[in-house]
């Protein structure tokens, strides 16, 4: 008798037992938690990182070189590294309870934005909504959805190429601080920005 025979129904059923526990994995990513200052806060990523060299950033009024401050990612490193939380090279502008409306501030910071990425011509960003925890899960991805669009709209008007830019919404998922205070609140009401190539 033919050994390789038998152990082929053994192999196959092997086989979906690990196609079909794998399939059961791709459930929905926990929510990213940034570290509070301090050392404080969520576990280092246990991804492991590329070791796609670094390029030099010019430091500028606005951009600041991004150090080993517990990203999970260079944001202009090769490929589109994104980062959980703030220390990108463009930081995340802030929106008031249950709007999507750009504040004074807000427009303020993506008008520096804007003059970095055009000097940047290479980058391209992904704006993500995000909301705090107050609201159903629906309502705040259609609400993240939106204060990415005014966004990337604002930064569109400002010059930069619509197609160099695009939006996703976290709502709820992905706070910053996962405090129930109001100053958690007004944290986790944002567009972030991670920026790749």
């Amino acid at each position: 008798m033919d050994h390789s025979l038998s152990t082929r129904p053994a192999a196959l059923a092997v086989l979906a037992l690990v196609v079909g526990l794998a399939a059961c994995h791709g459930g929905k990513r926990p929510p990213a938690l940034a570290g509070a200052p301090g050392g404080q806060g969520g576990a280092p990523p246990t991804e492991a990182t590329p070791t796609t060299p670094v390029e030099p950033v010019s430091e500028g009024p606005d951009v600041r070189a991004v150090g080993g401050e517990g990203a999970s990612g260079s944001d202009i490193a090769g490929g589109a590294a994104v980062t959980a939380g703030e220390g990108g090279p463009l930081a995340d502008i802030r929106f008031e309870y249950d709007s999507s409306a750009l504040t004074d501030a807000a427009r303020s910071a993506l008008e520096k934005h804007a003059l970095w990425l055009q000097s940047h011509r290479d980058a391209r960003v992904t704006v993500e909504g995000h909301c705090d925890e107050r609201g159903t899960v629906e309502y705040n991805l259609a609400l993240g959805e939106q204060r990415a669009r005014a966004t990337r709209d604002y930064l569109v008007t400002l010059g930069v190429a619509a197609d160099r830019l695009r939006t996703v919404s976290f709502g709820k998922e992905r706070p910053l601080d996962p405090a129930q205070t109001k100053e958690a609140y007004a944290k986790n009401r944002r567009a972030h920005f991670a920026v790749g190539r």
